[in-house]
């Protein structure tokens, strides 16, 4: 295990478009820097760097994240090899630390939550492509100025109202647990053992970690009645 505090110097020190630019040809372009994207066959560069963000993003398949996650995707990395690997490139010593059996069951644990929740954002995104989500969601996001890229960039999408179990029977279809569902708090779980969803008929905002992972969610009713939260 890496303590946090090594790996928050790395992340400091990291420049995405410096890591990046080892495995792929960047040209910039206004503040971003564009690319064919690594991870699907292309002709016309649709693969985007922010550099003020530390973010990457593909407009033509949807892939996206941070460095870290660019190394563990691309390259085949774990998120340890990859922290050692920018530790290397930007002359930080990286002391890794057995862990405890309690630490790898919690490790374990939160990597299932992240799941879940990136399994959310591509729930969200694909409903936002349904006719209510074109209706309800695209307009509103239109109406507040929220270009398409900006949506697909952020990953914002749209729980649908049409059903109270929409994302939990998705998710538990699946293969998700429902253990996870209910501990991420997409999924709220009755007394009686009864499961549904707890964002229905909402505009969706993903929120991410410094490694460009979602952990968790906000969402925004757009009715005006009071007595909704």
């Amino acid at each position: 295990m890496i303590p946090q505090e090594t790996v928050a110097r790395i992340l400091d020190l990291t420049r995405i478009e410096e890591v990046l630019g080892d495995y792929i040809s960047l040209k910039r372009k206004g503040a971003n820097l564009w690319a064919c994207c690594p991870f699907h066959n292309e002709k016309t560069p649709s693969f985007s760097v922010s550099p003020a963000k530390g973010f990457y993003k593909c407009f033509g398949c949807g892939k996206s994240g941070s460095t870290v996650s660019f190394l563990m995707e691309h390259e085949g990395m774990s998120y340890v090899e990859a922290i050692k690997h920018l530790g290397a490139k930007y002359g930080v010593e990286v002391v890794d630390k057995e862990e405890t059996p309690e630490q790898i069951i919690a490790n374990k644990r939160k990597e299932s939550l992240v799941l879940v929740s990136e399994f959310a954002e591509k729930f969200f995104q694909q409903n936002l492509d349904t006719d209510e989500g074109r209706t309800l969601a695209r307009a509103y996001y239109a109406s507040r100025g929220i270009e398409d890229g900006t949506i697909e960039r952020f990953g914002l999408g749209w729980a649908p109202s049409k059903a109270s179990k929409s994302f939990t029977e998705t998710a538990l279809e699946a293969g998700y647990k429902e253990e996870y569902l209910v501990a991420t708090g997409l999924t709220v779980k009755k007394d009686d053992g009864t499961l549904y969803d707890r964002f229905r008929e909402r505009v969706m905002f993903p929120i991410h970690d410094v490694r460009g992972r979602v952990i968790a969610y906000s969402g925004r009713t757009l009715r005006s009645d009071k007595e909704i939260a």
